[in-house]
């Protein structure tokens, strides 16, 4: 391929103006994507989903999305046309392509495959990690299995942010200067750590991190609604 027929795969997206909702439970992932919603400032509607009492299953909800899982995004772009995203990195990087204007994400190939380079290690490493205090049966039937799985979070979600901490987080945001699609993602993810027999106060960057991140009104507004208190965040 010469340099005349390379193909842009980052072409400039013009901003829409779909209607969009999403469907999110508390302190799940989907957070990430509500918090960077809400820094966006479009119009969006939120429902909230509770997982305890299975609402990812009932019908209507798995016709939107089948995997029974949050988020899920709906895009109504008009003529009838819907489209639904799934999986928290592809929502991120969709939100912030269509809103360029706001500098969320690198503009450069290289340096926004960085950002999802994060992002995927989130949801494929740590959020599995993660998920094997409550959600063991994924893996096994075995109660004495799942109990050694559960039993394993708390160092594994160490590693993780430890590995974070020292390769990842340049500060104060994850790429460095700039606030982007990476750092809804992070806060998210560090909101799971006292759950997981986690001390935030071993990880200094981390720690700070939070701290900058609750200073933004995006991320005030939205915590409360996952069952936070705004006081509780930082202990």
């Amino acid at each position: 391929m010469n340099e005349n027929s390379a193909v842009n795969f980052r072409a400039p997206i013009k901003p829409r103006h779909e209607e969009m909702k999403l469907y999110y439970s508390k302190l799940s992932s989907s957070m990430a994507v509500h918090l960077l919603l809400e820094e966006i400032g479009r119009p969006y509607t939120a429902v909230a989903m509770d997982l305890k009492a299975k609402d990812q299953f009932h019908p209507e909800f798995l016709s939107v999305n089948p995997k029974g899982r949050v988020p899920a995004l709906v895009i109504e772009r008009g003529a009838g046309k819907t489209v639904v995203l799934t999986e928290v990195p592809a929502i991120l990087a969709y939100l912030a392509q269509v809103h360029e204007d706001q500098s969320i994400a690198p503009s450069e190939v290289l340096d926004f495959a960085v950002a999802q380079s994060f992002n995927m290690y989130l949801a494929a490493t740590v959020h599995i990690a993660h998920a094997h205090r409550l959600r063991g049966a994924r893996w096994s039937d075995s109660p004495d299995c799942q109990h050694s799985m559960a039993a394993k979070v708390a160092d594994n979600m160490a590693d993780c942010m430890a590995f974070i901490e020292q390769h990842y987080l340049k500060g104060p945001w994850v790429l460095g200067q700039n606030y982007s699609i990476c750092d809804p993602y992070l806060f998210t993810v560090s909101q799971w750590l006292a759950g997981d027999g986690v001390d935030l106060n071993m990880f200094p960057a981390i720690r700070a991190h939070t701290e900058e991140m609750l200073k933004r009104p995006a991320v005030r507004r939205i915590v409360p609604l996952h069952g936070q208190p705004l006081g509780e965040q930082v202990m």
